[in-house]
């Protein structure tokens, strides 16, 4: 009796020391194998990337590698630009816009005027013999774990397939298995849609090996198997299993591509060692390593909006459902942690960031080069970082940030003979930075500004002095450019930035809002950052009295905010682009606080360009009227993102594929990131220097828990909600200072220590 009791005793602590899974249980589910590439599900370790399609009969899995790319290492810059910068500015002041397009596409624009393209890697294919008549078909995609799973029964046998991406092992793993022994059989190869490539066998596995076409850079793809019984054959075109028990793949990839000035890299013997490594461990241990490192990221944030009978339905009726019905909040919770799930996959600390597609592309032309898109796409791919708890994931766009300084200090010089360094609309594996494709959108000078208010975000949510040390030099170097740079209006008498353009809109101009929004602010940051590390005060100085001398954003006769110097706005133009209300968001200097009138403009603005967009455009407009504290058309612009874009019936044009990929269409993985962000938006808010509970919940979202969403302070905040009131809170302080807490109309103040944590009721009341 006693050792039955102390049986019993002892399940039950083993159960209670379990972590449960969380009642929102956090899957994409399917009942049917993805017969498109935006139908299958995506796994990353940050540099390899794959798409399972989960076919019974013949699996598909399509690969990356994040450094895969045409081209070579190059400067862009154009030697003789300069000379012909005072005539652009010329034409321009005299409305001669045509002139200086073509003026610019002749001398201005960089060398090559187009920049290269991610590539594909290769196609994994496995052909599963008598698997065509399957039944009680399943597959998967466990944020949890970050596992994709497919399952489902030929008779009475169950087969079963698992897989993921291996940061600290650097492979992809996957696993073949049933529930009866000596019943795996299939056939494998691999492939790739580069012309010149080869594949060979080797004595576990086969190695495909790519040449870019137009690049100089090679790729190799190294597949091992481990087969557990069975027989087994290898010819020159693959791998004959037949009757095993079960099968453990592993895959991993290298490029020659060393950074953007050497591609002397060994992928051959890269990936050799990488294969190696992961033959001394086991597919569990494999596993148990793969899950806690990615958990050690994930598991810092969760968010929940209640459950419904919907969530146990496929992913893609769950989103035809909410076009129909928007009355699935706990989708909302799926989405932000499924764009949490891609960036761990897609933006890893010494990876590459995250680009216009994560790290996932299938075409040798991919949409807009799969490159980093800096006039809103790049950053718009890391606006959750900081407020989800992935700070970590923000450094590889650090990187980017630092080799773009390099190449950017030569374009400065040989463009517009200024001290520090300037980015474009656009960027790619070689750090380009000069102005491409054509004048009338390319010459746009504050894509290094923009990028630099990165640095100082993971500054302010983070209070890490040490970091903003070692950032300071590139704001600072992004500064000097635009005080060499911006210029005196004959007109008006302020200093305007030109020339330039709104991006994507309205073509060459001297003056356009937005870069003034955005060099603004990053004078300000470094004027803060030089006070908090005390030194560079007498460029600070110089920054502080060049502040008030930039034009100031206007209010325009249609009651709208100016896009321009001129008061030209087209209330009937419905472009996809906003960046006039930049100083709304993700900038804080135009807001419901210190600035209603301008708010009311920017947002009288917003009403004008309308509601319809393309995916990344609709998720920008989330965040805007977030931060207008309009939570109900907040969450109309969400159901227009979370629509099927597939779906003819839709107006939209933006919206989301069955793997819930954004659409601007084609596919863009910046919507994902975006939206994500702009959910958060709604719960917390920090831009303006307090803590702002609930500032745009709309009525879906009335109920509901957050935990490890992070503010700007160095805070960290747990609250639940019910009928829209706050019902628990905890705040986590990093600093010693005064929070400023907004709830409702009441803002309280509370002294704060380093370490300690704060609970509504007992600390302090809102």
């Amino acid at each position: 009796m006693k050792n039955l009791l102390l049986s019993a005793f002892l399940a039950i602590v083993v159960f209670a020391c379990q972590t449960p899974e969380p009642p929102h249980h956090l899957y994409l589910r399917y009942n049917k194998p993805a017969e498109k590439w935006t139908e299958a599900l995506p796994i990353g370790n940050g540099s390899l990337g794959a798409m399972i399609y989960g076919n019974p009969l013949k699996e598909h899995i399509q690969f990356n590698h994040e450094t895969l790319w045409t081209g070579e290492p190059r400067s862009y810059a154009h030697d003789s630009a300069f000379a012909y910068l005072g005539e652009l500015r010329e034409l321009l002041y005299k409305g001669k816009q045509a002139e200086a397009h073509e003026l610019a596409m002749a001398h201005f624009m960089g060398e090559p005027v187009r920049q290269k393209a991610y590539q594909p890697f290769g196609d994994i294919f496995i052909e599963f013999p008598g698997h065509e008549r399957y039944t009680v078909y399943r597959r998967e995609l466990n944020l949890r774990k970050a596992i994709s799973t497919v399952s489902y029964q030929v008779g009475d046998t169950t087969f079963s397939r698992e897989y993921f991406a291996s940061f600290p092992a650097k492979v992809l793993v996957g696993k073949f298995s049933s529930d009866k022994k000596a019943a795996i059989s299939f056939r494998l190869n691999m492939d790739s849609p580069h012309e010149n490539h080869s594949l060979a066998t080797t004595d576990d596995g086969m190695i495909l090996t790519v040449n870019v076409t137009d690049g100089v850079l090679t790729g190799t793809a190294r597949l091992a198997l481990h087969i557990s019984g069975g027989n087994v054959r290898s010819d020159e075109g693959g791998w004959n299993i037949s009757g095993a028990d079960e099968v453990v793949m592993k895959l991993s990839t290298a490029t020659s591509y060393v950074r953007y000035d050497d591609v002397s890299g060994d992928p051959g013997a890269i990936t050799e060692e990488i294969i190696n490594q992961t033959r001394k461990q086991k597919y569990a241990s494999l596993l148990k390593q793969h899950i806690n490192d990615y958990q050690h990221l994930f598991n810092r944030f969760d968010i929940s909006f209640g459950e419904n009978d919907r969530v146990n339905l496929p992913t893609e009726e769950r989103l035809n459902q909410f076009w129909q019905k928007p009355e699935d909040p706990q989708l909302l919770a799926l989405y932000v942690q499924y764009s949490r799930y891609l960036m761990i996959a897609s933006s890893r600390s010494g990876t590459q960031p995250a680009n216009l597609q994560g790290i996932w592309n299938d075409q040798i032309k991919p949409p807009w080069d799969s490159k980093w898109t800096t006039n809103i796409n790049t950053e718009m791919n890391f606006w959750p970082a900081e407020v989800t708890g992935l700070a970590d994931c923000h450094e590889s766009l650090f990187k980017l940030i630092e080799e773009c300084a390099g190449t950017g200090k030569v374009v400065a010089q040989k463009h517009y003979q200024a001290r520090g360094w300037v980015l474009h609309h656009n960027t790619d594996i070689w750090r380009g930075t000069a102005p491409i494709n054509h004048a009338n959108h390319g010459i746009w000078v504050t894509g290094g500004a923009w990028l630099c208010q990165h640095l100082w975000e993971h500054y302010a949510f983070g209070q890490d002095e040490d970091f903003l040390r070692k950032a300071y030099p590139l704001m600072k170097g992004a500064a000097q450019f635009f005080v060499d740079y911006l210029t005196e209006d004959p007109t008006t008498g302020f200093l305007v930035s030109g020339p330039s353009n709104s991006p994507e809109n309205g073509g060459l101009v001297m003056g356009p809002s937005m870069d003034h929004q955005i060099i603004r602010t990053l004078f300000r940051n470094c004027v803060e950052a030089s006070a908090i590390l005390g030194e560079e005060t007498a460029f600070a100085d110089t920054l502080s009295s060049l502040i008030p001398k930039i034009a100031p954003s206007q209010i325009g006769k249609h009651g709208q905010l100016q896009e321009w110097m001129a008061d030209i706005d087209d209330t009937e133009n419905h472009h996809r682009h906003v960046s006039h209300l930049w100083a709304v968001h993700p900038g804080s200097e135009i807001n419901w606080r210190d600035t209603p009138k301008l708010l009311d403009a920017a947002r009288q603005s917003l009403i004008f360009r309308g509601d319809d967009g393309t995916g990344w455009s609709l998720a920008w407009k989330i965040n805007f009227w977030a931060r207008f504290l309009d939570g109900e058309h907040a969450y109309r612009m969400i159901t227009m993102l979370l629509g099927p874009a597939e779906n003819e019936l839709r107006y939209t044009r933006g919206g989301s594929y069955p793997n819930l990929f954004d659409a601007h269409p084609p596919f863009q993985i910046d919507g994902n990131f975006g939206a994500a962000a702009g959910i958060t938006e709604m719960i917390l808010q920090s831009h303006l220097g307090e803590l702002h509970l609930l500032p745009a919940l709309p009525k879906a979202l009335s109920s509901g828990a957050v935990s490890g969403i992070r503010a700007r302070g160095g805070y960290t905040l747990d609250m639940t909600w019910e009928n829209g009131e706050v019902t628990a809170l905890t705040i986590h302080s990093r600093t010693n200072t005064t929070c400023k807490i907004r709830y409702q109309d009441k803002l309280t103040e509370l002294p704060v220590k380093a370490g300690k944590s704060y609970v509504m009721g007992k600390d302090f009341g809102i």
